[in-house]
């Protein structure tokens, strides 16, 4: 095929493929991916995610038998990519033992691709280069599991949230883990991260939203007169995993707001908690 050129691998070691090597060491990935550039799409639905929302990729690693599926995914290159890879994307192939070794990890899905990581906007550019400012952002303090990460992202596509926020320290929503859990939609939500932290949040009031952040604090109100407020514009903020939003934001928030719960819960999973959040105030 024109828009492909393949390559057999039989080594682990095999330079071309240092992309793919050692998947499994996340500490590695999540330094190395943001300074090279780069982010892994698992799957051929996933990589058709991101083709569609117009990344380039930089190569795909496939099982051989699996190769057929690759091919279908080429054979509808979105132009942008074409244009990028006039002689062809490359496609390195191995055995099923060997992609293991590779990647570290057993691959279930038959295929990967490594690709350019699209450059963020700012928060401004976010807010305002748009036809219509986002009436409904969600804010993710510090939120370090990628599954969780993940699984909100599914949340604000499925929900209809308009844009996500992250926070420095928050866990990357491109990486392998998350963007398999969000099963792509991480490529449909504008979202970038907001350096300016928990300062941002004086920003995003000035801009005429209501900053609530879920949380048990004093004073919380139910999510259920949260969403009975109407606000025309507002911002959910959640937090770590473990201690929730940080002393510094909350003192900052508008409101503090709490899911009703039975039966002596005291609070859900975070993701789960967010889709909870987007259903009541969709």
């Amino acid at each position: 095929m024109s828009d492909l050129e393949l390559f057999d691998i039989n080594s682990p070691d095999d330079e071309r493929i240092s992309d793919y090597q050692n998947l499994k060491d996340v500490s590695l990935r999540r330094r190395i991916e943001p300074e090279l550039g780069l982010y892994m799409a698992e799957s051929t639905y996933v990589i058709e995610r991101a083709l569609g929302a117009g990344h380039i990729p930089r190569s795909f690693l496939t099982a051989r038998k699996h190769l057929s599926q690759i091919e279908d995914v080429v054979a509808q290159l979105p132009a942008v990519v074409r244009a990028a890879w006039p002689g062809g994307v490359p496609v390195y192939v191995a055995g099923d033992e060997l992609l293991e070794q590779i990647t570290g990890y057993r691959v279930h899905r038959g295929a990967l691709a490594a690709m350019h990581r699209p450059v963020l906007p700012s928060v401004e550019q976010l807010l305002n280069d748009r036809a219509e400012m986002p009436r409904r952002l969600v804010i993710l303090e510090d939120i370090v599991d990628h599954t969780n990460v993940g699984a909100i992202f599914r949340s604000v596509a499925a929900l209809g949230a308009d844009a996500v926020l992250i926070t420095p320290e928050c866990a990357d929503p491109l990486y392998r883990r998350s963007v398999r859990v969000s099963m792509g939609t991480v490529f449909a939500i504008p979202w970038t991260r907001i350096s300016s932290w928990p300062a941002g949040i004086g920003e995003l009031q000035n801009a005429g939203y209501v900053v609530a952040g879920m949380s048990l604090g004093a004073g919380a109100v139910s999510l259920d007169d949260l969403a009975a407020g109407h606000h025309e514009k507002l911002a959910l903020v959640f937090g770590t995993e473990g201690h929730g939003i940080s002393p510094a934001a909350d003192e900052l928030l508008d409101t503090r707001v709490k899911i009703p719960m039975l039966n002596g819960v005291d609070s859900l999973n975070v993701a789960a908690a967010a889709a909870v959040a987007f259903y009541a105030t969709r």
